[in-house]
């Protein structure tokens, strides 16, 4: 099987758990846990609305209009500056004219990934994603996702950040692989020009630390966090 009709193959496989996990759709929307708050979740990445539904609870999604450029060397701090900005902008710009903001809470996120010192977005065109991958190919690297919450307590809004790190280890891939994959267009919307979810999963040898991190959201810090700070 040459690598093109790999691919194929392999799109098709996805296609296929896609329907069969639609029957998980009633399941994942129970409300598992008991939560003081309304949530709102501001981003539009349907990968972080599918995490966080995994904690059982309802949320509406707001996209964030926030300005993402910023210049920021460290990744831990990047994307927690980001996903506060997210988390902010939302509530500042939405959440007023959803009433009763005392019981809103805005969760925002961002990720990123970092290889030898390099910070890698989603990358801009085909040329730029290979380049991303000739780097993460046959080499370690890490995955920052910073999360923040915005919510109102006795009339004072508070914000709380963290972040969550995960590292991941690429098999090597071979120029005709890495220009496959593209031509998927798998990787155009994704931190790092791939998705370890997806049809990268291929050429995943190793990961150490939170596999949903790496997807978009820790959602299982995330839940330790809103119980640390009593807000479910």
């Amino acid at each position: 099987m040459d690598i093109v009709r790999f691919f194929r193959w392999l799109r098709m496989i996805m296609c296929k758990k896609t329907i069969a996990d639609k029957g998980m759709n009633d399941i994942m929307k129970m409300e598992v846990f008991v939560f003081m708050k309304e949530f709102i979740l501001a981003s539009k990445s349907p990968r972080r609305k599918e995490l966080l539904q995994m904690l059982g609870i309802s949320f509406e999604v707001v996209v964030s209009d926030a300005d993402e450029t910023l210049d920021v060397c460290e990744p831990s701090e990047l994307v927690c500056t980001l996903s506060r900005r997210k988390a902010i902008a939302v509530w500042k710009n939405r959440v007023p004219e959803m009433g009763n903001t005392s019981n809103k809470l805005v969760i925002g996120a961002d990720t990123v990934v970092a290889c030898d010192g390099v910070i890698l977005g989603k990358p801009k065109d085909e040329g730029e994603a290979f380049s991303m991958l000739s780097m993460l190919q046959d080499n370690e690297h890490e995955v920052y996702t910073g999360v923040t919450f915005v919510w109102e307590a006795d009339g004072v809004v508070r914000t709380h950040s963290f972040f969550a790190c995960t590292k991941v280890v690429f098999y090597p891939m071979t120029e005709e692989e890495r220009n496959a994959y593209i031509a998927t267009g798998d990787c155009m919307d994704k931190a790092g020009a791939y998705g370890i979810q997806s049809m990268a999963a291929p050429y995943i040898r190793e990961i150490k630390g939170d596999y949903n991190n790496v997807v978009g959201l820790p959602v299982a810090m995330l839940y330790q966090e809103l119980k640390s700070l009593k807000l479910i």
